[in-house]
């Protein structure tokens, strides 16, 4: 029986959209592993969303906390705000009550990516706090460590992402994923996904 993969993720503008699909391409390279993408909830009213100039969100189907106990392994994915998850994504998590007391989630692995509107904005800080979210309900953190090679130590150009998971730089918003952050993510994807299956295939 295959591994299931989920990439649960909050983008706003799209930043993080856009890594959660180069994410799930990395993870589908793997062979016996079922991936599928999911957002969480938008908890902003529509016109909110509108005055801050978000987009319409996409078909991409919207997960309930319950869900998350199909899949043997995650990567979560959120924007930062003041450095830490965004509220939309910590909201999702909050609502998880039940699964944490029949620690349901408890040995399975998961990944974190991200994004951040600067350099000092949050890449490391962000996916650091969000661990707790894992600790708390078992769940074995895989980091991407310097699994990326030289991508890792890249110095002439803009880059987001850490050893803790690939990320991006949104900037003022116009800033997209660049090709090395996008196959940053792509590494990801594969990378754990194949943690997930060798996890899968001992169980």
């Amino acid at each position: 029986m295959a591994a299931k993969l989920y990439i649960v993720y909050y983008s706003m503008y799209g930043h993080v959209e856009k890594l959660a699909q180069e994410i799930k391409k990395g993870a589908e390279s793997v062979e016996g592993v079922e991936v599928k993408l999911w957002q969480v909830p938008e908890t902003l009213p529509e016109d909110v969303l509108g005055l801050m100039g978000a987009p319409p969100k996409s078909d991409v189907p919207v997960i309930k906390p319950n869900e998350l106990s199909e899949a043997d392994g995650f990567i979560f994915g959120f924007p930062t705000r003041f450095g830490m998850m965004a509220g939309q994504f910590k909201a999702f998590l909050d609502a998880t009550g039940a699964l944490w007391r029949t620690q349901q989630l408890a040995g399975k692995p998961a990944g974190l990516f991200y994004s951040t509107g600067s350099q000092g904005g949050g890449q490391e800080t962000t996916p650091l706090t969000a661990i707790t979210q894992l600790v708390h309900h078992g769940m074995i953190f895989v980091p991407i460590g310097y699994t990326f090679g030289a991508g890792m130590f890249e110095m002439e150009q803009v880059k987001g992402g850490s050893p803790y998971g690939a990320g991006t730089y949104a900037g003022d918003g116009s800033r997209q994923p660049s090709e090395i952050e996008l196959a940053q993510a792509f590494h990801q994807g594969m990378y754990i996904a194949g943690i997930t299956k060798k996890l899968k295939g001992t169980a």
